[in-house]
C-alpha cells in the first residue's frame, strides 16, 4: 500500500525525513508531497498524529499526469478499484486543492468527482461534517494524486498560535527550518526573535515527542474507519513516549510581550515546561551564554524596512560569532537573503545550505551558515 504526505513545496525533504523516523517508510520525493509505502493502516493514523510537516495524509489510491484533466479524470476514476472504501461508506464527501495554473477551480474538480464515483458507487455526496469518508483530490501542475484523507483537516494549522505576529512562520515551515538546520535533541538551541514562540514549540515537540495534534485526537476523519485500530490504546501508547527532552531550548525576545506570547503559545501546545523564555535584548547574548557554548541559533530574522536593519544583522552575527560552537549552525528564514549573506559574510559565515520553501504563495529562503574555518 502506499501513502501520501502532502506538504509545502519545499518541505518535501524534511517531511520524508519524518516520515522515514516515524515510521521507517523508504520515501520517494515529489514537488509539493512525499510518496511511502506501508504496511499497516497504523502508519497513516501515526504520521497524522504526530507530523509536523504534513498539510495532508492520505492513503493514495492512484496517480496520473494530464494534459486534457477532465477527460483523463474520468478514465481514471473509471479503472480505479475502491475495494471496500465505498462498499462500507456511503457519506462520501470530496476535497480538492490545487497549485498551480489550470483552466478549471477546485469546486469544478470536486462536482465532476462526484458524479464519476457515484457512477461506480452507492451513497451520497455530502457536503458536511455528517461524512464517512472524505475522497481527496491534490492537483500540482499537470499531476493529480486522490485518495483517501485520513485527518479530514489541514495538518498545518496549529491549535496553538492564539497569540500571533504579522510575521509568523507556518509550524510547517518553522520545522522544517529546525530540521535543515541539523538540530538535535540533545542540543542547545536559541530563538533570538521569538516573537510568537513558533520556532521553540516546534523545536519542543520534536525533541520531546509531543504529538503535534495531541489535543485533537477526537477530530480525525480515521476514527469513522473500522480498522479493527483500538483507538484508545493507539493514542494511549504515543502518548507514553513523550518525555523531557534533553535538548535546552532557549526562546528570547527584546520585548515582553512578544516572549509573553510565546509562552502562552507554549503553554497551550503544553510545551512550556521544555522551553527557556527570556525578554534578553540582543546585545546581551554574550552575557546570556559562554563562549561557543550554542550548538543551532534558528530563527525568522526581521524584514521590516522600518527597522534598522543593518544595526540588527549586523549585531545579530557579531553575538552569534561570540557564542555559537565552533562546529554549530544557524538556520534562518529570511526574506531578504542576500542582505543575510552579506553581513553573515563580515563575521565569517559562510552559506552551507540554501533553499526556497513556500507559505502558499509566498517565497521564503532557508539559509544555513557556517562559520568559514569549519567547512
Amino acid at each position: 500500500m502506499k501513502g501520501l504526505v502532502i506538504t509545502s513545496k519545499g518541505v518535501e525533504t524534511a517531511a520524508a525525513a519524518e516520515i522515514t523516523e516515524l515510521i521507517g517508510a523508504d520515501c520517494k520525493i515529489y514537488e509539493g508531497c512525499v510518496i511511502f509505502d506501508f504496511n499497516n493502516y497504523k502508519d497513516l493514523c501515526l504520521l497524522c498524529y504526530k507530523s509536523q510537516s504534513a498539510d495532508r495524509v492520505l492513503y493514495l489510491m492512484g496517480s496520473f499526469g494530464f494534459d486534457d484533466f477532465f477527460n483523463e479524470f474520468e478514465e481514471f476514476i473509471g479503472k480505479l478499484d475502491f475495494g471496500d472504501w465505498t462498499a462500507k461508506y456511503e457519506k462520501i464527501k470530496i476535497e480538492c486543492i490545487r497549485t498551480g495554473n489550470h483552466d478549471f477551480k477546485s469546486v469544478d474538480v470536486e462536482a465532476k468527482a462526484a458524479e464519476f464515483i457515484l457512477k461506480k458507487a452507492k451513497g451520497k455526496v455530502v457536503a458536511n461534517k455528517d461524512y464517512e469518508i472524505i475522497f481527496f483530490i491534490y492537483i500540482i501542475g499537470n499531476k493529480c494524486y486522490f485518495g483517501v484523507d485520513f485527518a479530514g483537516f489541514e495538518l498545518n494549522k496549529r491549535n496553538y498560535k492564539i497569540f500571533t505576529h504579522s510575521n509568523s512562520l507556518r509550524g510547517t515551515i518553522a520545522y522544517a527550518l529546525v530540521r535543515e538546520s541539523g538540530f538535535g535533541k540533545k542540543e542547545l538551541m536559541l530563538d533570538p526573535f521569538s516573537r510568537d514562540g513558533v520556532i521553540a514549540i516546534e523545536a519542543a515537540q520534536f525533541a520531546s515527542g509531543f504529538p503535534v495534534n495531541y489535543y485533537k485526537k477526537e477530530k480525525f476523519a480515521f476514527l469513522k474507519f473500522d480498522l479493527g485500530i483500538d483507538y484508545e490504546k493507539f493514542f494511549s501508547s504515543i502518548d507514553r513516549q513523550i518525555k523531557k527532552p534533553k535538548a535546552k531550548i532557549s526562546c528570547f525576545d527584546h520585548m515582553f510581550k512578544y516572549v509573553d506570547y510565546s509562552r502562552k503559545n507554549a503553554k497551550i501546545a503544553g510545551v512550556d515546561k521544555f522551553i527557556d523564555f527570556s525578554r534578553t535584548e540582543l546585545e546581551w547574548l554574550d552575557i546570556k551564554f559562554k563562549k561557543e557554548s550554542v550548538d543551532r541559533i534558528i530563527t525568522n530574522l526581521p524584514a521590516s524596512k522600518s527597522a534598522n536593519l543593518d544595526k540588527i544583522y549586523n549585531e545579530f552575527f557579531y553575538q552569534i560569532s561570540y557564542i555559537l560552537k565552533r562546529k554549530g549552525a544557524i538556520a534562518l528564514i529570511s526574506r531578504l537573503p542576500d542582505f543575510a549573506k552579506k553581513h553573515a559574510e563580515k563575521h565569517n559565515f559562510v552559506v552551507a545550505k540554501e533553499k526556497d520553501v513556500w507559505s502558499g504563495e509566498q517565497l521564503l529562503n532557508i539559509l544555513v551558515f557556517k562559520n568559514v574555518k569549519n567547512l
